[in-house]
């Protein structure tokens, strides 16, 4: 019965500890979102969550450790949105267009656009930033190009540089979005040059033999 207890107990404690985590990365996406991270103060962050500094301290070893998790779920919540558009039967460069513009459509959250695109550079630096940006939606972005080329629809070479002038497009279109109340126009803009884009690399008919 002692082990059950303790055990019990254990379980208990480690979901609480799950909660408190869960519960800090939350408010803090709502505050770096809302102020942006050098404008949070952790002492009102911890305020707004309930808990004490030390209870802070005890999951993340600094505030750029916190901002660090928020982050990552701001990348995470992009990608499953690409992905959940991008996934399906339909031709490969439908599902590609379906997945950016699910990623433009994404970045109008105040929580994805001011974390990743705005501060997320910042703070943690273009290298760290990119290492995260290329585990996710920069990694979709490469996967959708090589669908095209599988499926004839753009030609394979410079596909690097293919990938790397579409994702700071898509990028630098997310950070317009910022300040539109009907972002829908330009998103449907920005669509529609991307097409153009694909046209312009398609591949070269083979000749008949």
């Amino acid at each position: 019965m002692a082990e059950v207890t303790e055990h019990s107990s254990r379980g208990t404690k480690a979901a609480q500890r799950d909660r408190s985590r869960a519960l800090l990365i939350d408010v803090a996406t709502e505050r770096f979102a809302r102020d942006g991270y050098h404008a949070t103060a952790l002492e009102g962050l911890v305020a707004d969550a309930g808990l004490t500094r030390g209870a802070l301290y005890h999951h993340f070893a600094s505030k750029i450790g916190l901002f660090e998790a928020v982050l990552q779920g701001a990348l995470e919540r992009v990608a499953e949105a690409v992905e959940r558009a991008s996934d399906g039967d339909a031709p490969a460069r439908t599902r590609f267009l379906s997945g950016c513009r699910a990623f433009l459509e994404a970045s109008v959250d105040p929580a994805v656009r001011r974390i990743l695109l705005v501060d997320g550079p910042i703070v943690l630096g273009w290298d760290a930033w990119r290492d995260g940006d290329s585990a996710t939606s920069a990694r979709l972005l490469d996967v959708g190009l090589q669908e095209l080329v599988d499926a004839g629809d753009i030609d394979e070479r410079d596909l690097a540089a293919v990938s790397a002038m579409l994702s700071g497009a898509l990028n630098e279109v997310a950070l317009s979005l910022g300040d539109r109340r009907e972002p829908e126009p330009e998103i449907d803009a920005a669509m529609r040059v991307l097409e153009r884009f694909l046209g312009g690399l398609a591949a070269p008919e083979r000749p008949v033999e």
